[in-house]
């Protein structure tokens, strides 16, 4: 699609509609003049050069990359206006338009009916998911893996809330049967569970871990941020991913989501479901000068923060209407980077100088330089991941870094001297469906890299 072409027209059918409302001049405190404005712009463009090549296939390091283009125009759009769906009062259009697009992610995860909506981030919808189970289990303790994103523990710091940290298995996994020693032990209330761990895509047995309910009482939150869209191939095919543990998440007490990962949105947005709607309780509160132009429920009786972007759900709206949440639909998107991180894997594994720190799950994957010490691996991954940014842009490899132990290492099977306690090792994401093409460029690039650091 064109995006020039289709921003225009987003631009001029919304000034076309305000205009039916009457003309009127800007009041002249508020007009900046062209000569005026050109030079701040033109200075704001000089400086966003700065930025990493997000874009390209060449970055291959966090888990960022720009909207796609239907998102882009959406929030175009949208953000002329800009409705607060907080309220209807504020977004009247954009409410319909987020509750239509959380439908469509709760179908996704297989919770219809579910009660949710969009958040800033994946940070705040594990907070109101954590909030809802402090308010569930009073007292009690929420458990999640020691590899889980640091935010849970962060956010139970801030609710008032004992976290335990759950031991993880050789490939980064909640270990099951230390929870369930755990489970036995204390009262654990919630128990987080990770689909799609941030350093490397470890996804935790959701299915096991629900057969533990059996025997002990406790909620289980998802935090599905990272890797939940990969529901869309949760097939068992050679280029999907495992189907058990993403087909459990429909079982789960709640879930978090980020469409502004896989999802394609711009930042931010993520969104928060919870399997029992009667949990908005736990939301009620008076406004009496917010919610009075329907008595139908408002986003923001059932959410934690105020004003939010009403634009957000009308870039995500638009993109699951014309690339629906469906295998067929976005799930193509996705299957390209968990082809384009296999392949990788497979070229890691005939590699004399590069090796795979374990199988990737998802479309993250960690990559070990050859050294003999744990010191040595530490500086070349740094000259490697300072080389490749640095490059000339035909030849640059933007990577990521993650700090990992000789111990680590060593249970997946790189046995390192241990002159030291941590190193660095690379970190890739195959966010991007174009790295299905490219990797093989970029596998040869940092080899050549990696060569270099050795010298």
């Amino acid at each position: 699609m064109d995006l020039r072409a289709w921003a225009d027209r987003a631009v001029a059918e919304i000034v076309a509609w305000q205009r039916e409302f009457g003309e009127f001049a800007p009041h002249p405190d508020a007009v900046v003049p062209d000569e005026e404005f050109g030079p701040a712009f033109a200075e704001l463009l000089d400086r966003l050069r700065g930025t990493y090549p997000f874009h390209h296939p060449r970055y291959l390091g966090q888990l960022i990359k720009p909207p796609h283009p239907a998102a882009v125009v959406g929030y175009l759009a949208a953000m002329l206006l800009n409705p607060n769906n907080h309220a209807l009062d504020g977004g009247p259009a954009t409410t319909g338009l987020e509750r239509e697009a959380v439908d469509r992610l709760a179908a996704m995860l297989g919770m219809p009916g579910a009660l949710g909506h969009l958040t800033g981030s994946g940070t705040i919808a594990n907070l109101e998911s954590l909030y809802v189970a402090r308010e569930t289990r009073p007292g009690a303790a929420i458990a999640h893996s020691a590899d889980a994103h640091y935010t849970h523990a962060r956010m139970c710091r801030l609710l008032g809330v004992r976290s335990v940290p759950i031991p993880v298995d050789a490939v980064g996994r909640i270990d099951v049967a230390a929870l369930d020693s755990l489970l036995g032990d204390q009262d654990i209330g919630t128990v987080v569970l990770t689909a799609g761990t941030t350093g490397l895509g470890a996804v935790d047995p959701i299915h096991e871990v629900l057969d533990l309910r059996w025997r002990h009482d406790f909620r289980i939150h998802v935090d599905a941020a990272c890797g939940g869209f990969f529901a869309l191939i949760a097939d068992d095919a050679p280029d999907g991913v495992a189907a058990a543990p993403f087909r459990a998440i429909a079982e789960c007490d709640s879930v978090v989501v980020d469409p502004h990962k896989h999802g394609l949105q711009p930042y931010g947005c993520g969104a928060v479901l919870f399997a029992d709607p009667a949990v908005e309780r736990y939301y009620r509160h008076e406004s009496p000068w917010t919610y009075f132009t329907s008595a139908e429920p408002h986003l923001g009786e059932i959410s934690l923060e105020c004003s939010r972007s009403g634009a957000a759900a009308a870039a995500l709206w638009l993109t699951l209407r014309v690339l629906p949440p469906t295998p067929d639909g976005l799930g193509r998107v996705l299957r390209a980077g968990r082809r384009a991180a296999l392949g990788w894997a497979e070229l890691l594994a005939d590699s004399t100088v590069l090796s795979a720190y374990q199988r990737p799950e998802l479309d993250v994957l960690g990559i070990v330089p050859a050294a003999p010490g744990m010191a040595a691996l530490d500086e070349r991954t740094q000259r490697v991941l300072h080389g490749g940014m640095r490059a000339e842009p035909g030849e640059a490899v933007h990577l990521a870094a993650m700090e990992v132990t000789a111990a680590d290492l060593a249970r997946r099977g790189h046995r390192l001297r241990a002159d030291v306690p941590t190193a660095r090792v690379l970190r890739s994401v195959l966010l991007k469906p174009e790295h299905e093409h490219w990797i093989r460029r970029c596998h040869t690039d940092l080899e050549a890299l990696v060569r270099r650091a050795a010298e």
